[in-house]
């Protein structure tokens, strides 16, 4: 996989401008980057948002297989060793807890072992700053990190309607 997405990609897919009734062709176009073996995501991030009662919910529940595992020793170990950077960064204690309780070091992980791109919303935050911001961390672990549109311009995707 080239391109594992965050959590935060979906949501604001499918509550903003892909809303699922309004742009059905970006979940289909989805499927088809995934099933081309381009993208998927982390089982954590899968569970969260499973645990939705919406839209989003039942796509994911449909799709097991585009979120994949993270039990290989190898994520295992690059998981330690973003939670040991975290632990002795810093950060500010709620916003440390928060994202280590989450899928972001996971998705990190996963990228640094497959040698993927996190694609977020989130945006970096300066180096002196007391927050942890997936960002900051995927460049701290040499892991490539864009957002939706740069990921949607560097597949060339295109919603266009037939004729």
């Amino acid at each position: 996989m080239r391109y594992l997405l965050d959590a935060n990609t979906y949501i604001q897919a499918k509550n903003q401008y892909y809303g699922m009734d309004i742009c059905p062709a970006y979940w289909d176009w989805l499927d088809l980057q995934f099933e081309q073996g381009l993208i998927g995501s982390v089982d954590m991030i899968g569970r969260e948002l499973r645990d939705g009662n919406d839209d989003l919910a039942d796509w994911v529940r449909e799709r097991p297989g585009h979120f994949i595992s993270n039990d290989d020793e190898a994520t295992q170990s690059a998981f330690a060793a973003i939670v040991q950077s975290v632990m002795e960064g810093d950060y500010n204690a709620g916003n440390r807890d928060s994202f280590l309780a989450k899928a972001d070091p996971w998705i990190i992980a996963k990228a640094q072992c497959l040698g993927a791109t996190v694609v977020t919303h989130e945006s970096g935050v300066a180096p002196n700053a007391r927050k942890v911001k997936v960002p900051n961390i995927c460049q701290q672990f040499d892991v490539t990190c864009i957002n939706t549109f740069q990921f949607l311009r560097e597949l060339k995707a295109r919603f266009v309607l037939g004729t």
